[in-house]
C-alpha cells in the first residue's frame, strides 16, 4: 500500500470527532462554539495533509525524511541500532508542518524497533536518548542508514506503515508523527552533508545528502 491518499487516514476519525461536535454545537447551542470545532477541523484536516513531492537528485542524493528545521548535524555514537559512530541529522516538525516521514534512499527494511519511554518536548537534546521513539533500519546500494521516529511533548503517537523485508523506493512514504516531533537520520561517516543547522527542508523534496561514489 503506497498511502498516497490527499490525507492520511490516520486522521479521519480526528476529523469525524470534530466535524460531529461542530454540527451538534451549530443545532443544539449557537455558531459561535460550532464556530470553535469547525477551526479545529480545518486544522485537523490541514495537519493530515498529505501532498504529493516530485522527487529531485539522484539515486546517491539522500531526500529528507521529513518536513521541518534542521535543528543540528552531528557526528555521534549511536547506541541503539548500529553501535558505531554516524552523521546525525537532526529535523524538528512543528505542527503546522506536514507529518509524513519519507524514504530517504531506495533500500530494503532491515530492522524496526520501538524503545523509550518519555514524552519531552521534541527540541530537547534528551529527547533522542529518553523519548518514545521507533527506528527503522535500512540497507541500500550505498551501505546501511537509520531514521529515528521520535515522539513529543505532544506529539504521543508513531505510526509506521512497514514491515522488515519490504522494499521501499526512495522518497516513499513509510509513516507519521501526530502533531509536532522529530525526525532523525544517521548515515556513514564521510557522507557529504547538504544542509545546515536552521535550515528548512521538505520530505521526499529537499536532497540534504549526498554520497560519495
Amino acid at each position: 500500500m503506497k498511502h498516497n491518499e490527499i490525507i492520511a487516514k490516520e486522521g479521519w476519525p480526528f476529523i469525524g470527532f470534530f466535524l460531529i461536535l461542530t454540527a451538534g454545537f451549530y443545532w443544539a447551542v449557537n455558531g459561535w462554539v460550532a464556530a470553535i470545532f469547525g477551526i479545529l477541523m480545518l486544522f485537523t484536516v490541514y495537519f493530515f495533509r498529505n501532498p504529493r513531492r516530485t522527487l529531485p537528485g539522484a539515486d546517491n542524493e539522500l531526500l529528507s525524511p521529513a518536513d521541518g528545521r534542521v535543528m543540528d548535524v552531528t557526528v555521534v555514537k549511536e547506541e541503539s541500532c548500529l553501535h558505531r559512530e554516524m552523521l546525525r541529522v537532526r529535523i524538528f516538525l512543528n505542527i503546522f508542518n506536514v507529518h509524513i516521514n519519507r524514504v530517504p534512499l531506495a533500500g530494503t527494511v532491515k530492522q524496526i524497533e520501538r524503545a523509550g519511554t518519555k514524552y519531552l518536548a521534541a527540541f530537547k537534546d534528551q529527547a533522542g536518548a529518553l523519548n518514545v521513539r521507533n527506528y527503522l533500519l535500512m540497507d541500500t546500494a550505498y551501505g546501511e542508514i537509520l531514521i529515528v521516529q521520535i515522539t513529543g511533548l505532544i506529539a504521543r503517537r508513531l505510526v509506521c506503515w512497514v514491515q522488515p523485508g519490504e522494499v521501499l523506493s526512495r522518497g516513499e512514504r513509510f509513516g507519521l508523527i501526530r502533531f509536532g516531533s522529530c525526525t532523525e537520520l544517521y548515515v556513514e561517516p564521510g557522507t557529504e552533508i547538504l544542509v545546515k543547522e536552521g535550515d528548512q527542508v521538505r520530505g521526499g523534496e529537499t536532497i540534504i545528502a549526498r554520497i560519495r561514489n
